[in-house]
């Protein structure tokens, strides 16, 4: 019997790169010999991170819907059409047994040349989801999301996550980590970073507050993003350590150092956060459907978490909020404990379970929903 060869649909930002990436690691920690292609577009993310996960990249076009009428929009049938062609000829090319859709600029393309001919597979990161896996959930039965009820017939499997995320034990690792970032091993420690590109508003939020913090025995670990260099504090920003980075590509090290985060509220940070016990001051971007405030609206109803609108942060808010809660130990436990309560290590098993129930069934007679 021929290895299964798996499509992954799911360029553009991180927030759909992630969870493709951390299925095909679960695929093939049990099938090292399975296939598989991963989409994408030349402008997107994937063209480094997905590469440097040994995973095969194939490019197409890019269809992303405009937000609103303009030239864009009447170019997007032309466009559409030629990248399902694209994603049709992959298919063909690899074989594929199954297409794995996660949202994001390739993942229309990759459900409409999919549809009737190739099982169907839709992962939901979001609260909300966005229009291209509303649209690929009409093809198929297999439908997973990580939150309850983001989509109506779907099930709930949670988020994939990293090995080194879903395995990590904080406490056994911290000081292993502090050492890593240069920190002091025994001061408390906030943890600031606004995902892959970082936050301005974030980044601002915690230099003004960072002569309050440091001043008060709380060192910082801020991953400013890689083009805000212009946000970093001068070399006497305190007493306590203040260590800035442009990014983290040790993410579990950085869980590991921190007793409490400051961040933007992406599925893929909510879920991590959850899983490893971190308790964070999340706050939602203030674009899109609001999908980011819904994100951290579980954990922080469970007690994991605080919530702070965009436009009330500022360094005032960081230090009255989480220096209090950085010197309280048995509160930071209460939330450590109500955040892990509420997370789950297991969601890459979840979905690879699902997309062998897709493989096993074929494609779906039933046709749209």
């Amino acid at each position: 019997m021929s290895p299964v060869h798996v499509v992954l649909a799911g360029g553009g930002t991180a927030g759909h790169i992630e969870p493709a990436l951390n299925l095909a690691d679960c695929l093939r920690r049990h099938d090292p010999d399975v296939g598989i292609t991963a989409l994408g577009t030349e402008r997107g993310l994937e063209t480094t991170l997905v590469p440097d996960r040994g995973y095969d990249l194939r490019l197409v076009t890019a269809t992303p819907m405009p937000r609103r009428p303009n030239l864009d929009l009447a170019r997007l049938p032309a466009r559409v059409r030629r990248s399902v062609a694209q994603v049709r000829e992959i298919l063909e090319e690899s074989r594929a047994d199954v297409v794995v859709g996660f949202g994001g600029y390739v993942a229309l393309s990759a459900y409409l040349a999919a549809r009737g001919s190739v099982p169907i597979v839709v992962h939901e990161a979001n609260a909300r989801p966005g229009l291209a896996n509303k649209l690929g959930a009409r093809f198929t039965e297999f439908v997973g999301c990580a939150v309850p009820g983001a989509i109506p017939h779907s099930r709930h499997v949670a988020m994939p996550l990293r090995r080194a995320i879903a395995d990590l034990d904080r406490t056994a690792m911290r000081a292993e980590a502090r050492a890593v970032f240069g920190l002091d091993p025994d001061l408390p420690t906030l943890l600031v970073f606004g995902g892959s590109q970082g936050a301005r508003r974030l980044n601002q939020a915690a230099l003004d507050a960072a002569p309050g913090l440091t001043s008060q025995g709380i060192q910082v670990l801020h991953a400013v993003g890689g083009r805000n260099d212009d946000q970093r504090p001068g070399p006497e920003v305190g007493p306590a350590p203040y260590v800035t980075v442009p990014y983290l590509d040790r993410m579990d090290l950085a869980y590991a150092a921190a007793d409490v985060a400051l961040c933007r509220a992406g599925a893929m940070t909510c879920a991590e956060l959850a899983a490893v016990g971190l308790p964070a001051l999340y706050v939602p971007l203030p674009i899109g459907n609001g999908e980011q405030r819904l994100n951290a609206l579980p954990v922080v109803n469970a007690g994991g978490g605080l919530l702070v609108d965009d436009a009330a942060l500022d360094g005032e808010r960081v230090l009255h909020v989480l220096a209090p809660l950085l010197h309280d130990d048995d509160q930071r436990r209460e939330m450590e404990s109500a955040a892990a309560s509420h997370g789950q290590r297991d969601a890459d098993e979840r979905l690879r379970q699902l997309v062998l129930d897709a493989v096993g069934a074929g494609t779906d007679p039933g046709g749209d929903r």
